[in-house]
């Protein structure tokens, strides 16, 4: 009798799934990609690919979207035994981030995410922002990234604890209703507020990595530079943005001639080696505020995170 390689678990029988109001509208692959969580994603897109996955006793395609009452059935599903146990993050991270948290209530979390912690996990991240907070609450069926920050930049980040809010903050997101303002160092000195209106695209970047540029094709994206210190070479700025475009205020920084502190990828190497001398650790940009109308209250709200003091030291020295 032949016996499956040791290396493979089995990790459960048939299962089926009534999706509720508050998961319907999700694409089924997003949906299996969060209830499998310790599948590979590839065995997950087989599934589908397959017929495995059923909705309603039907074949259905990755990009299909739930329905409230769609019966989803669940194949048995097998995963490699290097999937199995993931190490969880240590306590100090845990309590570094929830020293962290800005504000919490029973649908939302908003984290001052501290520098040099990324957003996710990834290649050279064992963990990130969002699996710590899971680890930290495992009630918590529930937990997504509403947008996103550099893993350098620090500041206001929010966290959806439910469906429905997340994809009624996207929506907000979407229609520019998200007051974003970010605190940044800049090369140069500026004397009045200057509005950079210049969309923005992707393109191709050296070992994958991502290069935004300014394309008449690209994104439409604003930002509003006011100066708020003037140094003797640099600027202390408030940005604020209605759009969320990748690298956007590095982007346009750089593109009028007063790139962010620090930047390794859009900046000015001689303006960061001279700050690095006074302890520049990283890009001076922080997300300093979210202003927005909460959609399960109706109230108008506003988080802060102060600057890091990393940064407010560093304006001492210049």
């Amino acid at each position: 009798m032949n016996k499956k390689p040791q290396e493979y678990t089995r990790k459960s029988g048939v299962s089926y799934v009534v999706i509720t109001a508050d998961q319907s509208g999700r694409r089924i692959d997003n949906y299996l990609l969060s209830y499998l969580k310790d599948v590979p994603k590839t065995r997950i897109y087989k599934m589908l690919r397959k017929g495995e996955v059923r909705v309603n006793r039907s074949r259905v395609k990755q990009d299909y979207k739930l329905q409230q009452q769609d019966v989803v059935r669940i194949p048995p599903v097998y995963q490699s035994a290097q999937h199995k146990r993931r190490p969880e993050p240590s306590p100090s991270l845990q309590g570094l981030i929830y020293r962290h948290i800005i504000h919490e209530d029973e649908q939302l979390l908003v984290i001052n995410k501290p520098p040099g912690l990324a957003v996710h996990s990834g290649t050279n991240d064992a963990f990130g922002l969002i699996e710590i907070l899971r680890a930290m609450r495992p009630e918590d069926s529930f937990l997504e990234l509403v947008h996103r920050l550099d893993k350098s930049t620090s500041g206001c980040l929010m966290i959806a604890r439910n469906h429905q809010l997340l994809r009624d903050l996207h929506e907000l997101l979407k229609q520019n209703r998200v007051s974003k303002t970010y605190q940044t160092l800049l090369k140069g000195k500026i004397s009045r507020s200057q509005v950079v209106d210049a969309p923005l695209s992707r393109r191709a970047g050296g070992h994958g990595k991502k290069h935004i540029q300014i394309n008449e094709s690209g994104k439409p994206s604003i930002s509003r530079f006011t100066p708020v210190k003037v140094f003797s070479g640099a600027t202390l700025a408030r940005v604020e943005i209605d759009t969320g475009r990748t690298h956007q205020i590095r982007v346009h920084a750089a593109s009028i001639g007063h790139p962010v502190a620090g930047d390794k990828k859009y900046g000015d190497s001689e303006f960061n080696r001279s700050l690095r001398k006074r302890g520049l650790k990283r890009m001076f940009l922080h997300a300093d505020t979210l202003s927005l109308e909460l959609p399960y209250t109706r109230e108008r709200v506003s988080f802060r995170a102060p600057l890091p003091e990393d940064l407010q030291s560093l304006l001492v020295k210049i």
